[in-house]
């Protein structure tokens, strides 16, 4: 036991000098504020991205669930 303290002895003296960069957070507005347009279409786009393809294939599940040449 005594050799698994000295390990996290060792691993803790470690991590202490380690330096942490600071986030660059900034609470100023945006340099470029978008239209309404423009979030409505990045939404969409995103939508049809995501989620487009996961509905093509739970619209044709059936057809995924058939063997090709297998008898019907």
């Amino acid at each position: 036991m005594s050799g698994l303290n000295r390990s996290f002895n060792l691993l803790r003296s470690v991590m202490r000098h380690q330096i942490t960069p600071k986030a660059n957070i900034s609470a100023k507005p945006a340099k470029h504020v978008l239209s309404a347009a423009e979030q409505i279409f990045v939404m969409m786009t995103m939508f049809v991205t995501i989620l487009g393809p996961s509905g093509w294939i739970l619209a044709n599940l059936e057809e995924y669930k058939k063997r090709p040449g297998a008898a019907e």
